[in-house]
């Protein structure tokens, strides 16, 4: 990143192409700061790209240093949890109902397709849905599928002839399927949820006023299903086409948002938030958040040696660094104290991000709590699998036993039903 300062005395940041994906959040951020700061006489203002030497201007700032990812991200939360919070006081006095692609049985067909590809793709995850009520059962399947089929685009088979062409074709093809617009009977599917979830897909520049499709019957699930989190999910697959190395954690938290932090916003309006929720929606939001980053910090950190044969290290450079390891250390693929010592620090703040999302599943609706209990306690036995096989994470793959994984659904209802406060002293799990 690159910055100059104008005649006037901005501070201009000027970034190259590969940067401009995280700029994009940057955008977000400062369309929050420029309504709260309207009486104020700082100027907050987004420029048009400049049309020289391949760079584009991404802000004017007025004396404003750069903001870590972290806090770019959680400007996105407030500014979501915001228009969802708004909805939960004040039901709209119109309702407009999108076109349902689908009825019958071609509809049931789409969503027991997702279900298949949950339960052969994830199965793990698909264990907790099975927990879920129907309708939320059906709502994740689609979710999880298009997310899938997003991260398929860059990693799977075909991933070689992937642009940022195809990916534009792709959001313009997400966008039509909000609008009732489906290419596939996967597409059906989460259309479909989309249209038995409040959806805002009309949210006018200035955040502040926005239009609702449905109204639910049932107050107390009256929520908000955006597409911004579905956008910033194909954001984080450009930025898959051209970045394999991540220089700290401030960038690999912005990656982690961007392809499991988004899947956690995206799931709450269909988990929905207790009517007697003392909460605020945005920490309920930033639970939902912690619980994708640590999944996918979960992910890096079991898929080390697959990720390696890929070119790919999903590991702060710095941290390695400090613990006297390099690129070539992962690639060898060698178990040495050194490494020992550097994953359990990691596996140290994967369960850090666990304990802070549990903390809002108790806020959620009372039939929700237990599946998303469960996934959360089922997907952390990953990071103690990996210690059982000694951090050997090149050649090992870290698997938790059908039977341990029934063995937690239990232990999740006992949580999900009593709370935190009284179900103390529960082995962890």
């Amino acid at each position: 990143m690159h910055t100059t300062t104008l005649m006037s005395g901005s501070v201009v940041w000027v970034v190259s192409p590969k940067e401009s994906i995280r700029c994009s959040l940057l955008n977000q951020f400062i369309e929050v700061k420029r309504r709260s700061w309207r009486r104020s006489s700082v100027e907050w203002s987004c420029s048009r790209p400049a049309p020289t030497s391949g760079h584009s201007v991404a802000a004017s700032l007025v004396v404003t240093p750069p903001r870590t990812s972290e806090e770019l991200v959680y400007e996105v939360v407030l500014r979501q949890a915001a228009l969802v919070g708004e909805t939960r006081r004040k039901r709209p006095a119109t309702v407009q109902l999108p076109p349902v692609p689908l009825r019958g049985d071609l509809l049931d067909e789409s969503y027991e397709r997702c279900g298949e590809v949950c339960a052969e793709y994830a199965k793990t995850f698909y264990l907790g849905t099975l927990l879920m009520t129907p309708e939320r059962r059906r709502a994740i399947w689609a979710i999880y599928v298009w997310c899938r089929r997003t991260d398929e685009l860059v990693d799977g088979p075909n991933a070689s002839h992937m642009t940022p062409t195809a990916l534009d074709r792709w959001q313009k093809r997400l966008e039509d399927l909000f609008d009732g617009r489906p290419y596939d009977m996967y597409d059906a599917a989460l259309s479909d949820t989309v249209s038995k979830f409040p959806v805002d897909i009309q949210v006018k520049k200035d955040a502040e006023s926005y239009q609702i499709s449905k109204t639910p019957e049932d107050d107390t699930s009256l929520m908000l299903l955006l597409v911004q989190p579905f956008k910033d999910m194909v954001d984080g697959m450009r930025m898959d086409l051209w970045k394999s190395r991540y220089n700290n954690f401030d960038e690999l938290y912005l990656y982690c948002y961007y392809v499991a932090g988004t899947v956690g916003l995206m799931s709450v309006p269909v988990m929905g938030i207790a009517p007697d929720s003392k909460a605020s929606t945005e920490s309920v939001y930033n639970a939902a958040l912690a619980l994708g980053v640590a999944n996918q910090l979960t992910n890096i950190l079991r898929d080390v040696g697959e990720d390696a044969r890929r070119g790919r290290i999903y590991l702060p450079q710095d941290e390695l660094a400090q613990a006297g390891l390099s690129d070539d250390d992962i690639f060898k693929g060698r178990v040495t104290d050194k490494w020992r010592s550097f994953m359990k620090g990691q596996i140290r703040r994967a369960r850090m991000f666990f304990e802070e999302a549990e903390k809002g599943i108790y806020e959620l609706n009372s039939a929700s709590r237990w599946p998303v209990l469960a996934s959360l306690l089922l997907y952390r036995q990953i990071l103690d699998a990996i210690e059982a096989n000694d951090y050997n994470n090149f050649t090992r793959r870290a698997y938790v036993g059908k039977a341990k994984k029934l063995a937690s659904l239990p232990i999740a209802y006992a949580r999900a039903l009593l709370g935190p406060s009284r179900f103390t002293g529960a082995t962890r799990t």
